[in-house]
């Protein structure tokens, strides 16, 4: 290994100490009190030897979640990959499939919430936002894939929208009640005792909106659960 490739590859290992750093620092402390010296400190760098890798705290924020994207973007490929299920079928499944990550890695939700607030975001460089853009691109690439294989099926009508256009309705869904759950106590005080039922039937009712064929009713309870069950096992084996 050449010197270049050393140094790459050291520069590379540092940064990753940093981020594991700024995330024990996060579960901890949470996102506002997280500091840049302190990372460099629990690293034994300097806080100069930070900033030659981050920017800003925005900077490493977003790489942060950057870091965790992949795992997530991996769900929607394994949706694209089940050939079993129907288009709505398989858009139903990406709703499953991201309620069942958000349970499993509930800080890095957070996370991507809040890197995606104007303080955060406009405060970071342009080349972490393009980063960032370029890690969940994957996604609207899937998601629109599967609205156009549903358009051709004749499955769904275009009613004047785009394939995106439409994909944002059940994407705004799902990110609806993420939003939502990550209100403390809210549930509690709306009585709403399962949340993860009321998600799902509401995408029922948001498919069924968009006439997508075939259509469900969102009562009934038992086809609904034996659809979310087959998604659990024949989509996310490993989740």
């Amino acid at each position: 290994m050449g010197t270049r490739e050393r140094k790459q590859r050291e520069f590379a290992e540092r940064e990753e100490r940093f981020l594991a750093a700024a995330e024990a620092c996060i579960r901890e402390e949470g996102f506002l009190n997280l500091q840049m010296a302190r990372i460099a400190r629990l690293c034994d760098y300097a806080t100069g030897t930070l900033y030659q890798h981050f920017n800003s705290k925005e900077d490493l924020l977003l790489a942060l979640a950057n870091r965790g994207n992949e795992a997530h973007v991996e769900l929607f490929r394994q949706v694209q990959r089940w050939s079993a299920g129907s288009t709505r079928d398989r858009m139903f499944a990406i709703a499953v499939g991201d309620f069942d990550f958000a349970q499993r890695n509930p800080e890095h939700v957070k996370l991507l919430q809040y890197v995606h607030t104007r303080a955060v975001w406009e405060s970071a460089s342009p080349q972490r936002r393009e980063q960032a853009l370029a890690c969940t691109g994957p996604v609207g690439e899937i998601v629109t894939g599967i609205v156009r294989e549903a358009l051709e099926a004749g499955e769904l009508e275009a009613r004047g929208l785009s394939p995106m256009e439409l994909a944002c309705g059940p994407w705004s869904v799902c990110e609806g009640m993420q939003a939502l759950s990550q209100v403390q106590g809210l549930f509690e005080a709306l009585r709403i005792e399962d949340p993860e039922r009321l998600r799902f039937r509401q995408v029922v009712n948001h498919l069924n909106g968009m006439g997508w064929q075939p259509l469900w009713d969102p009562a009934d309870q038992a086809s609904l659960e034996r659809l979310v069950s087959r998604i659990r096992t024949e989509v996310f084996t490993d989740l």
